[in-house]
């Protein structure tokens, strides 16, 4: 499978957190980072997301917003 993404982010599921429609899934891409992405239950099943499985962090966007308390 190929991919206009350039953001692509490999990594190990490191937890997965079901509700009712979504699903968080957090990965572990090294170095002491983590990333999470909030997608549908459907989805979760459908790729058959495991702890201890290997996947992709796939991101696509226009900006970034960042904050800091003011």
């Amino acid at each position: 499978m190929k991919l206009s993404a350039r953001n692509q982010l490999k990594g190990t599921i490191v937890d997965i957190q079901k509700g009712a429609v979504n699903g968080i899934v957090v990965l572990d891409i090294g170095g002491g980072n983590k990333i999470s992405s909030t997608i549908s239950m459907n989805a979760i099943e459908e790729l058959g997301l495991e702890v201890g499985k290997e996947a992709y962090a796939v991101i696509k966007a226009t900006s970034v917003m960042v904050g800091v308390d003011s």
